[in-house]
């Protein structure tokens, strides 16, 4: 079937059991503030973007809190991210990428290497959308009105993951807590008010949904998702705004000859501190454990002064495209605008990677191809 034959996507068609704990949720006399959960697959990602646009209609902003670093929603995978979304999504099976209201690098594509700091990023990010945007303030009288927030979470339930999930509902405390289930029951998360203790009784309404989702033409909306292919996409959809809108880039070599070829910026080894998230480098070689890698770009100005545990707002993502050892500089590919990039003083470096997409291309000898970036590829490749 060509795709001029392919018939038009059409509107989900949303179950009754979804509408009902939509209306549910976006009716409720306060602001609500809701946690999506379950496993991989469930359809929490779709509940989530149904939620949104059932809540702009009434509230006409609404704050997101990304807290999948796999599988983001609106930004870059590696982040975690909140985000203040006013317009309804026209699409979804895909949303579009935002610029976020804060984030944090964590650096990882799972929180599984480091759950303690994972945890405390999500805290951070929630506690600044309190402080924001939910909290009534009687001695101001021009306070902006109180916003809803959805938090839709990672499929990672089981384990170390459960407990996260876990220490998450019982530090936010939210009106609604929707469990997703799917058919292999083992794969679920227990039913009920599974993070607190029998003893304690709370205030969230808890809604289990199942996944059964389809759309006018009775195909799954629930797709399994393709993550590696995903993630490239979003890394490439992200440097792809270091050009203008008016350069027309529609394929992984046009935009691997254009990073190429666009100047890089100059950081001097004495303007940044360099902070590696999961391993130690020795100090002779911390620069060079930079070149060729994506890293997160931070501000130590903008640390909050909240918890001791909080961490510097990233402000965007950057390729180190090489290093000049002799005359101490980094160069540095970056959408960031230059305004913020006067205030970086922080790379964070993780496991994030160049997309390999853009490292394959034929004809195009990528200047931020090096040792630490080959080996990785199949020699067939090479």
């Amino acid at each position: 079937m060509g795709l001029a034959s392919l018939p038009p996507r059409q509107a989900p068609l949303v179950p009754q059991q979804w509408a009902d704990a939509l209306d549910a949720i976006s009716t409720s006399r306060s602001p609500p503030i809701a946690v999506i959960c379950g496993p991989k697959n469930s359809g929490k990602s779709t509940f989530s973007r149904l939620l949104l646009n059932s809540l702009l209609e009434r509230y006409g902003i609404v704050g997101y809190l990304d807290t999948d670093v796999g599988q983001p929603e609106f930004f870059v995978p590696g982040c975690l991210s909140l985000h203040l979304v006013d317009e309804c999504l026209p699409d979804l099976m895909k949303t579009p990428m935002r610029e976020p209201e804060r984030c944090i690098f964590s650096g990882d594509i799972s929180s599984k290497r480091d759950p303690e700091a994972y945890i405390n990023y999500i805290f951070q990010l929630y506690d600044y959308f309190l402080e924001k945007f939910n909290q009534s303030d009687d001695a101001d009288s021009h306070r902006k009105a109180l916003l809803p927030l959805i938090i839709n979470t990672a499929g990672w339930v089981k384990g170390t993951g459960f407990d996260v999930l876990v220490e998450l509902l019982k530090y936010i405390s939210p009106t609604h807590v929707v469990q997703m289930r799917i058919s292999v029951e083992s794969k679920n998360l227990p039913t009920g008010a599974f993070w607190l203790s029998d003893k304690k009784r709370g205030s969230s309404e808890l809604i289990e949904l199942a996944t059964v989702f389809n759309d006018s033409f009775n195909r799954s909306v629930l797709m399994r998702k393709n993550a590696h292919s995903m993630r490239e996409f979003r890394l490439s959809d992200y440097f792809k705004r270091c050009f203008s809108s008016s350069l027309n880039i529609s394929t992984n070599k046009e935009l691997a000859h254009a990073l190429a070829s666009i100047p890089p910026y100059q950081i001097h080894f004495s303007q940044v501190k360099v902070m590696h998230l999961y391993c130690q480098v020795p100090k002779h070689e911390v620069f060079y454990s930079l070149n060729a890698t994506i890293v997160g770009l931070a501000a130590s100005s903008t640390v909050p002064t909240s918890s001791a545990r909080c961490t510097p707002w990233c402000v965007g993502l950057g390729i180190v495209r090489g290093i000049d050892v002799k005359k101490g500089m980094l160069y540095v590919i970056t959408p960031v605008s230059p305004c913020k990039l006067e205030k970086v003083d922080i790379l964070f470096q993780g496991f994030i990677e160049i997309p390999t997409s853009l490292l394959q291309v034929r004809g195009c000898i990528s200047p931020y191809m090096s040792t630490n970036v080959l080996h990785k590829l199949p020699e067939k490749d090479l």
